[in-house]
């Protein structure tokens, strides 16, 4: 009896491990869902179950502590970066002379891409211009480094929390500055979606176009969405020529993305519906023979590549080199010569599930 109430007595820690399997047990963490745009094989559903990930996981109080000290790249058997932060040396061939460089890049999360080497990034492109989309802010981030480096930062900043948001960063000022879609009929789904800045010789849009969502769930929204921007890209340019970029969530042909036939038609960003409305916008019907043209610039220089610019973080999709192209440049077909580069950074991966895009245009804004 005596050993039995030493034995009972003893604390917790010295006590046999068997006889406590709810305390001593391993119990395996649940397993977060970070899912992008829900594909058949490889995509995920943007402005769903990713943005909800990042509130909760933003909200949390132990915060995870990233030091980006690695100076390489680490690269699967697949030539893929595989690498969680960006390294602090980067470089890139010096600019053509007399040209303007800009950048696009989903930065999925700006407060997360900053903890994960973005800056290292921005300080190596050193663009004068940077379209940032899927920014998740809610509200004008105060980064003095930024603002040295581009004087002039405009924000579209969703009604949502932790959703969405576009920006566009800027070494020269513009004439005016634009947040609207003209047109279409809910105003409070554009926030966070598109900017328009005007100089003296063009326009550039920034745009993060929405998601058909989930089992396609938002399709009737893309395609308003895509029934009104394609209006209003065609009435700027009667004005004067202009410079779409941005994630624009679509691939347009089979060669934009990993096992299409799996996914035409059932995933978000790959539907007759969306493809067809963004062929419209370079090459209208002949029907209509007097509206404007424009040109996707990476695919102009690279008509037979395969190179994307999202990879979903989920089933090791970087490693096995499974992606989506979304990311591009859209030019007024009369500016297409005055493009000296367009390429995608693939190396610059780490800081967000999406690659930077990169272009650089002979002439003034």
């Amino acid at each position: 009896m005596l050993a039995l109430f030493f034995r009972l007595t003893l604390p917790l820690y010295t006590r046999p491990r068997n006889l406590y399997p709810s305390v001593f047990s391993y119990m395996p963490p649940k397993r977060a869902s970070s899912s992008k745009r829900k594909a058949i094989s490889d995509s995920e559903d943007e402005d769903n179950t990713a943005d909800a990930s990042f509130t909760k996981t933003s909200s949390s109080k132990k915060k995870a502590k990233v030091s980006p000290s690695t100076s390489e790249n680490v690269v699967s058997s697949s030539g893929q970066p595989t690498n969680k932060v960006l390294p602090v040396h980067i470089s890139f061939p010096e600019r053509h002379t007399g040209t303007l460089r800009l950048a696009a890049f989903n930065v999925c999360g700006l407060a997360a891409s900053q903890k994960k080497g973005f800056s290292f990034y921005v300080a190596a492109e050193d663009p004068d211009i940077l379209v940032l989309t899927e920014t998740k802010v809610n509200n004008e981030p105060v980064d003095l480094a930024l603002k040295n480096r581009f004087p002039h930062c405009y924000w579209s900043i969703a009604e949502k929390k932790g959703y969405s948001g576009t920006a566009i960063l800027s070494k020269h000022q513009p004439l005016s500055v634009d947040y609207s879609l003209p047109g279409h009929p809910d105003a409070s789904s554009v926030k966070g979606r598109i900017i328009t800045l005007e100089f003296e010789n063009h326009y550039v849009i920034g745009t993060y176009v929405p998601n058909a969502g989930t089992e396609l769930k938002n399709l009737n929204e893309k395609n308003e969405w895509n029934l009104h921007f394609t209006k209003y890209i065609r009435d700027l340019d009667k004005v004067k020529p202009v410079i779409w970029t941005g994630d624009l969530n679509v691939a347009p042909t089979e060669i934009d993305l990993c096992n299409a036939k799996r996914n035409w038609n059932k995933t978000p960003g790959y539907t007759e519906a969306e493809t067809t409305a963004y062929r419209n916008i370079l090459n209208p019907p002949e029907s209509q023979a007097d509206v404007p043209k424009f040109v996707d610039v990476w695919r102009k220089l690279h008509p037979e590549d395969k190179h994307f610019t999202y990879f979903s973080y989920r089933f090791n999709c970087r490693q096995k080199g499974i992606g989506w192209r979304l990311d591009m440049f859209v030019l007024s077909e009369r500016l297409i010569d005055r493009v000296k580069m367009c390429e995608i950074r693939s190396e610059i991966y780490g800081a967000s599930d999406h690659c930077p895009l990169t272009m650089e245009i002979e002439g003034p804004l």
